[in-house]
C-alpha cells in the first residue's frame, strides 16, 4: 500500500537548451514547485518561470565533476517528497532519454512518493535539426537510432555493440561522446563502416553558444582535437549530414555568435530578448533593477480618486501606465470614471500600453523622450491653468514637471512606481558574464545604467574584454552613459525596443 504524503515530484524535461523549447506543462510544473532542482544541461533561464520563493538546488554534473552523485539526487528528492514539497526535477532534454530518470523515478517509487513525468525535446533531435540536419529524410534515411557514447574510458571493452550499429542502415545519434569519439570512429570502421562516412558534431545544441564541426569517420577525431571541441555535444553519423549545406537555418541568422547582454527588469525584458534570440543572439539577461510600488501610495490613491480635475494625464513610460491603472482599478470599477482628461504618451511602446486599456492616446511628440514631449507641448498647446498628472518614477528628474509649470500649467509630479536594484542572480548570467564575457550590454533607460556600473566592476570587465561595446537606446540614457565613462558604441534612432535592435544589427 503506498504511503500517503502531500509532496509531489515532477521529472521534468528542460528540452536541448532553447529555453522556447520546453512543453508547456514543464512551465506549468516550474511555476508551482517548492523546490526546482536542476542539472548541468538544462538552461538556467528556465529558473525564471519559478515562483520568486521557490528554493533552488543545484545538481550539476559534468564529466569528473559531481556536485552531487545519482544516489545523493535520489536521496535529495525523496528527502524533499517527504517533507511535503512539491517539486520540479528540471532535466536537460527527456528525462528517459540518457537522462537517469528513469533510476530518480523508481527511487521515488520505492519511497512511496508520488511522481509525474514530463517529457521533454531530446537533443538527439534537436541539436541535428538547429545544424540543419534532419536525423531522417526520405531519400537518404528512413531510420535512426540513439546511441551513448558515454562510457568510462579505461574500460578495455565497450558494452555498445558497434557491430550492429555500423551495420545500422539508418542515422546513428551518439550522446555524451566526444571524449571517446576517436575510439568510436575506429569502431565503426573496424565493423565495415566506410571512413568517408559524413559526421557531424553539435556542442550547445539549439543555443546562441551553438558550434557545428563536420569530417568523417576517418577525420572527425583530428577535427575535434584541431578546434578544440569540447562536450557536451551530439554526433551524427550518417549521410543526413550532407543535408546541412542547404538547411543550415540556425547558424546562418544575423546575431548567431554574438553574445548580448539585457539589462531590463526582468518583466520587461520578454520582448527584447525574444527579437534578439530569434536574431541569433545568446542573451544574457542580467537585470539591474526591479519594479516596485512608491514607498508612498497615497499621493496617487488620492489623484485617480480625484480624476475629474485633471485637463492631461501625461505617461512618459509603459511602467507608468500600468501602476497608474493598477491603483485607478483598486478605486474604480469602471473606466468611465477615468473622466475627460486627454492622454499624452512618450514613445510607441507607453502608447499601445495605454490603448491595451481600451483608451486612445491625444498626443505623442515625434521624439520619444521627455523633452520631446514638452518642446511639442510648448508649440501646440496653452497649458495656462491646465491641470496635469505625471504619474512617473520616483527618480524620474523634474524638468518634464518644471517645464509644464514655467509655461503656467498645474503640476501633479506623482511617483506611480520605483525603481530598485536587482542584485539577486538566479540565471547565473551575470557569473558567466563575468566568466565568459559578451559582445555587447543594452541599456534601455539611465537607472539600468547606474545600476549595472554599481552592480558590476565595469572598468575591470571592459579591461578583460576590451571588445565589449555598449548601446543605448536613446539621448537621456546616451548620456548617462557618458556620465559613467561609458562610450556608446551606438543609439537607437528611433527609441523603442525595436529601434534598439535595429541599431545593434547595424553595429554588424
Amino acid at each position: 500500500m503506498t504511503r500517503q504524503t502531500n509532496g509531489k515530484v515532477y521529472l521534468v524535461g528542460a528540452g536541448p537548451g532553447d529555453p522556447g523549447l520546453i512543453t508547456v506543462r514543464g512551465v506549468e510544473c516550474l511555476g508551482r514547485a517548492d523546490v526546482v532542482v536542476y542539472d548541468y544541461l538544462s538552461n538556467p533561464t528556465l529558473l525564471r518561470h519559478a515562483r520568486p520563493d521557490a528554493e533552488m538546488i543545484y545538481v550539476g554534473k559534468q564529466a569528473s565533476n559531481h556536485t552531487m552523485t545519482q544516489d545523493e539526487i535520489n536521496a535529495l528528492l525523496v528527502k524533499l517528497g517527504n517533507d511535503g514539497k512539491t517539486v520540479t526535477r528540471l532535466k536537460g532534454g527527456d528525462p528517459f532519454v540518457f537522462g537517469r530518470g528513469g533510476e530518480e523515478a523508481e527511487a521515488l517509487h520505492k519511497a512511496g512518493i508520488p511522481f509525474e513525468i514530463v517529457p521533454g525535446i531530446s537533443s538527439s533531435i534537436a541539436a541535428p535539426a538547429y545544424a540543419g540536419i534532419p536525423v531522417t529524410h526520405r531519400a537518404v534515411a528512413t531510420a535512426f537510432m540513439v546511441i551513448t557514447g558515454h562510457e568510462d574510458p579505461t574500460k578495455k571493452e565497450t558494452q555498445v555493440d558497434w557491430k550492429s550499429v555500423a551495420e545500422f542502415f539508418g542515422t546513428r545519434v551518439i550522446l555524451m561522446g566526444v571524449e571517446r569519439i576517436g575510439l568510436i570512429a575506429g569502431d565503426l570502421i573496424k565493423h565495415g563502416l566506410a571512413p568517408t562516412t559524413p559526421v557531424a558534431m553539435v556542442r550547445w545544441g539549439t543555443t546562441g553558444n551553438q558550434q557545428t564541426i563536420t569530417g568523417t569517420l576517418k577525420t572527425i577525431a583530428g577535427v575535434v582535437a584541431k578546434t578544440g571541441f569540447k562536450a557536451p555535444a551530439v554526433t551524427i553519423v550518417g549521410e543526413v549530414v550532407k543535408q546541412r549545406k542547404t538547411l543550415n537555418w540556425f547558424e546562418n541568422r544575423p546575431l548567431f555568435g554574438k553574445r548580448v547582454v539585457v539589462t531590463r527588469s526582468r518583466d520587461q525584458a520578454s520582448e527584447l530578448v525574444r527579437q534578439l534570440t530569434e536574431l541569433g543572439a545568446d542573451v544574457l539577461e542580467i537585470p539591474t533593477i526591479r519594479i516596485t510600488p512608491p514607498t508612498d501610495l497615497a499621493p496617487l490613491q488620492e489623484a485617480v480618486e480625484g480624476m475629474g480635475e485633471y485637463d492631461w494625464v501625461l505617461f512618459t513610460s509603459p511602467n507608468g501606465v500600468d501602476a497608474f491603472f493598477k491603483a485607478f482599478f483598486e478605486k474604480h470599477k469602471d473606466l468611465r470614471e477615468f473622466g475627460g482628461a486627454k492622454i499624452a504618451a512618450v514613445g510607441q511602446a507607453t502608447a499601445q500600453k495605454v490603448t491595451g486599456y481600451h483608451l486612445e492616446v491625444d498626443f505623442m511628440p515625434k521624439e520619444f523622450t521627455t523633452e520631446g514631449l514638452l518642446k511639442e507641448f510648448r508649440k501646440e498647446v496653452d497649458c495656462e491653468n491646465l491641470h496635469f498628472l505625471l504619474p512617473r518614477a520616483d527618480l524620474a528628474d523634474q524638468k518634464l514637471a518644471r517645464g509644464l509649470e514655467d509655461l503656467g500649467g498645474i503640476v501633479d509630479d506623482i511617483d506611480a512606481y520605483a525603481t530598485v536594484p536587482e542584485s539577486e542572480d538566479r540565471t547565473g548570467h551575470r557569473a558567466r558574464l563575468l566568466a565568459e564575457g559578451a559582445d555587447l550590454i543594452t541599456f534601455t533607460s539611465s537607472s539600468t545604467v547606474t545600476n549595472f556600473c554599481n552592480l558590476v566592476d565595469v572598468p575591470a570587465l571592459r579591461s578583460k574584454y576590451p571588445g565589449l561595446k555598449f548601446v543605448s537606446i536613446g539621448p537621456v540614457t546616451s548620456k548617462t552613459m557618458v556620465d559613467r565613462g561609458l562610450e556608446v558604441a551606438v543609439e537607437a534612432e528611433i527609441h523603442t525596443i525595436p529601434g534598439l535592435v535595429d541599431a545593434i544589427l547595424k553595429l554588424q
